[in-house]
């Protein structure tokens, strides 16, 4: 709920979203984080319910850019840029160009270790009645590619595409998505926009509609699908372990997913290639590539009797 609450007031208040935030940061301590993989493997093996939050640094790993970090521009425009409802507004061809560029990336993309490690245990601990679930902000499919069948996309999904009259949202894995984007949306900063007709760009195939299609993804300034919400404050209420895994943590609301966890007293342990700000809230933290910690992590225990 506290998340639901701050997400409202992100966009109404935030003086007041500030001093939730500032609290949760209390509420979660300062402790030293600690790195003693054995004992985390302990705490791993006792685990019913884990959530399992991943950010870009797994996707990374599968060689795909983190638009986010300070060198991620595509062209001359950063993310924010270009993934917002206004700019998609005033030119709806650089920004599909942009977005064709990652899902060819994402589609030729492999998952990576981490990826895969998520997967097998997710399918070993079903069998001993436990569960895992993927709470990714991630929009590229790697984890359902690797093999994860219960994961919620809080940022949507690069291979969906909603249409803006009808509002049909459907399955789209066309390469390219539509003819005029072939051979489009190279990002070297020298390359000029292809100016595609809006007619011309990916089209709703709904019986008598033809409207212009977007990515069905969050976008700067819109507010998370409430229902993908709902499911992620139940499983962050149900969890007993969660694991932050290549995430700066510094996109709101998902930011405060693992705090509002740690504040309650569960352990989290964070996955990352070097500590970030809010490292010290989490009972452990194991810092390198996701790709050669989570397989360690994750591995079966000697406990395991499946």
């Amino acid at each position: 709920m506290i998340i639901r609450q701050l997400t409202w007031r992100m966009l109404h208040s935030p003086l007041e979203c500030g001093n939730q935030i500032a609290a949760l940061k209390t509420l979660t301590g300062a402790a030293k984080p600690n790195s003693d993989m054995a004992e985390f493997r302990e705490v791993f093996s006792k685990a019913k319910h884990i959530a399992i939050i991943t950010g870009a640094g797994v996707s990374a790993e599968s060689g795909l850019p983190t638009f986010r970090a300070a060198s991620g521009h595509w062209r001359r425009w950063k993310t924010q840029d270009l993934a917002n409802a206004q700019q998609f507004s005033r030119n709806p061809s650089r920004v599909w160009e942009f977005y064709h560029y990652w899902r060819e990336l994402a589609l030729k993309a492999t998952p990576s270790e981490a990826h895969r490690a998520i997967a097998e245990c997710e399918a070993r601990l079903s069998k001993q009645g436990r569960s895992v679930v993927v709470i990714t902000q991630n929009t590229d499919e790697l984890h359902r590619r690797a093999g994860s069948k219960h994961v919620l996309e809080v940022h949507g999904n690069l291979f969906k595409t909603r249409c803006l009259s009808c509002g049909d949202v459907d399955d789209n894995h066309h390469s390219p998505i539509c003819a005029a984007l072939q051979g489009k949306g190279d990002p070297d900063a020298k390359c000029s926009d292809a100016d595609i007709p809006v007619r011309d760009l990916p089209r709703c195939d709904e019986r008598g509609c033809d409207g212009l299609l977007r990515p069905d993804v969050i976008w700067f300034g819109e507010t998370l699908d409430s229902h993908v919400l709902t499911k992620v404050e139940k499983e962050l209420d149900a969890c007993d372990l969660c694991l932050l895994v290549g995430t700066a943590s510094v996109v709101f609301p998902a930011a405060l997913f693992a705090p509002q966890v740690a504040s309650r007293g569960v352990p989290v342990a964070e996955f990352n290639i070097r500590p970030r700000a809010s490292t010290s809230r989490y009972k452990y933290h194991f810092q390198g590539p996701c790709a050669s910690t989570l397989p360690i992590a994750l591995a079966r225990h000697e406990s395991e009797v499946i």
